[in-house]
């Protein structure tokens, strides 16, 4: 692996992250891990995300904490909005207002730092809650302006916002982690999980979860509380 290679890899402690992860370590970047404690419902999540990073061989793992639940206006940041059991249509109360924006500021100004020309994020745009900021579109436009607003960009030496998950099912992600190596049961990716990471099985994000590993034909080590 080459230390100049590095790379800022967003890590939640969910399935995609890990495999996000996985699959820039296979590339040869040394992978530089940024978690964020922003007020989420549960920190088993960073617990997951913590498991993640060292067993995926992150060279360094930081966490960062901020305040979205401040700002509220999602059942993962305000206790006083439920989590839905079903899917319903249009964008759903989960959505974290600006969410990725925030956290892809704060890892771009890491990896300017760094020097790293690269930061990997685990957003899907096909089996997907249908955020508006995991779409190919934002991801594009968010590496324009990034490269706009920071020296690194000004100077010549353009971030890249690399989003290999972008297009892959959910299926087509769990047999490639599978295939690096990734232990599934390490992630946590339940919108309200217990503080011991048990997932609740029924919000979307377990629903499109259990149904991969289903679909991949592969055991699912969610450790799930009675549903």
């Amino acid at each position: 692996m080459n230390e100049q290679n590095k790379a800022v890899v967003l890590v939640s402690g969910g399935l995609d992250s890990a495999t996000t992860l996985a699959m820039a370590r296979d590339q040869g970047f040394a992978c530089h891990a940024l978690s964020f404690h922003y007020g989420q419902r549960h920190v088993a999540e960073l617990n997951a995300a913590e498991r993640v990073a060292q067993s995926l061989g992150a060279v360094m793992h930081k966490t960062i904490h901020i305040d979205l639940g401040g700002i509220g206006g999602s059942a993962l940041t305000d206790h006083s909005i439920d989590v839905p059991d079903k899917a319903g249509s249009g964008i759903p109360v989960t959505y974290v207002p600006a969410r990725n924006t925030v956290f892809l500021s704060l890892a771009l100004a890491w990896a300017e730092v760094l020097e790293a020309r690269d930061i990997f994020i685990g957003v899907n745009a096909v089996d997907y809650s249908g955020y508006p900021d995991c779409r190919p579109d934002y991801i594009s436009a968010y590496e324009k302006m990034a490269n706009l607003a920071t020296r690194a960009g000004v100077e010549g030496h353009p971030t890249h916002i690399q989003t290999p998950l972008i297009n892959m099912t959910k299926v087509a992600i769990i047999q490639a982690g599978s295939r690096l190596g990734v232990d599934y049961s390490e992630t946590v990716s339940c919108y309200a999980a217990d503080a011991q990471g048990r997932a609740c099985g029924r919000c979307d994000s377990c629903r499109i979860r259990r149904e991969g590993f289903a679909a991949a034909g592969l055991a699912d080590p969610t450790q799930y509380v009675s549903y």
